[in-house]
């Protein structure tokens, strides 16, 4: 296959990796035209290495690749930037899969580049820059699951894609209810991650403390509340379902883990807050009701982000 990965933070070096690895033409869109095209890996999945065919920071470079896959790797504030960058090369049949955290990218890809051409990935690996080029994984909870939620690609397609991923080295699955599994993501990075970065503490403290974890009920069940009434189907019936499995199954695991808007706010960098509880803020005021505990939550998060900077 001939892949483009664009943006090649933790998740893009992943993928560009593992697939150039097996045999596949991978290139890759960077900022940084000086970005080595020599990618290492190592961590839970062992060591690895790939030299990518090319890498540029300017999309029309490669224009005259018949691209079969393009991996959408880049934060979720520049997805939109990238969809239209993507667009300018897009051929009719290419796909676009798309990485990213949060609400809105699927959406945003429907209107820029079509269904047609979309799949939507939920990613939960853990992954590390630790140098230029150099990512280390650090865990792997599930398969990377794809699908096409309007059923708009042939399921041929999706499962040749599903395979050479997996024959990679990274464990994928062909998962027609990707959109229910993305927002499971949603409600366990809404609840955890802006909360833990604002009280910078582990999300084990956080489930430990009776205080936070009544801010985070109230995050979820605003969160049921405003996907009920736009229409968006979750895999729980209720708050309190969820709320049960979040403590009991979910959290244990990661209680060490420090939030990645945490790190995001120690170094510097833009969070994803906006696809996150800023989301559903947006999504609650579409429907003329109001999202109370995640608003604050997000008014908290652009005060560390603005404090920071100034």
């Amino acid at each position: 296959m001939n892949i483009l990965v664009y943006g090649l933070g933790a998740i893009g070096i992943t993928f560009a990796t593992f697939l150039k690895e097996r045999g596949n033409s991978v290139y890759g869109k960077v900022k940084d035209k000086n970005f080595p095209k020599n990618l290492f890996i190592d961590g839970i999945w062992g060591e690895h290495s790939a030299e990518l065919d090319g890498i540029s920071d300017n999309i029309l470079d490669f224009k005259d690749i018949d691209l079969d896959l393009i991996i959408l790797a880049v934060k979720s504030y520049d997805t939109e930037k990238a969809l239209n960058d993507i667009k300018k090369i897009l051929k009719p049949n290419s796909i676009v899969l798309l990485t990213q955290n949060g609400y809105g990218n699927y959406e945003l890809a429907v209107k820029i580049i079509g269904k047609e051409h979309t799949l939507l990935g939920r990613v939960i690996f853990g992954a590390k820059v630790i140098d230029k080029g150099k990512v280390r994984i650090t865990v792997n909870a599930d398969d990377v699951r794809i699908g096409q939620p309007d059923n708009a690609i042939d399921k041929k397609i999706i499962l040749d894609i599903v395979e050479k991923i997996n024959k990679s080295g990274i464990p994928a699955s062909y998962s027609p209810d990707v959109y229910k599994i993305l927002w499971d993501k949603i409600l366990y990075n809404c609840a955890l991650n802006p909360l833990g970065a604002i009280l910078e503490c582990s999300y084990g403290e956080l489930a430990d403390n009776k205080n936070s974890r009544i801010i985070m009920n109230k995050i979820i069940e605003e969160i049921f509340l405003v996907a009920k009434l736009n229409n968006i189907q979750l895999n729980w019936d209720n708050a309190e379902e969820y709320i049960d499995f979040f403590y009991n199954k979910l959290v244990p695991p990661t209680r060490n883990h420090f939030p990645s808007m945490y790190y995001d706010i120690q170094t510097g960098k833009k969070t994803e807050i906006d696809a996150l509880n800023g989301a559903i803020v947006k999504l609650a005021e579409k429907v003329g009701i109001k999202a109370p505990t995640n608003e604050t939550i997000v008014n908290l998060i652009k005060f560390k982000e603005i404090r920071r900077d100034s």
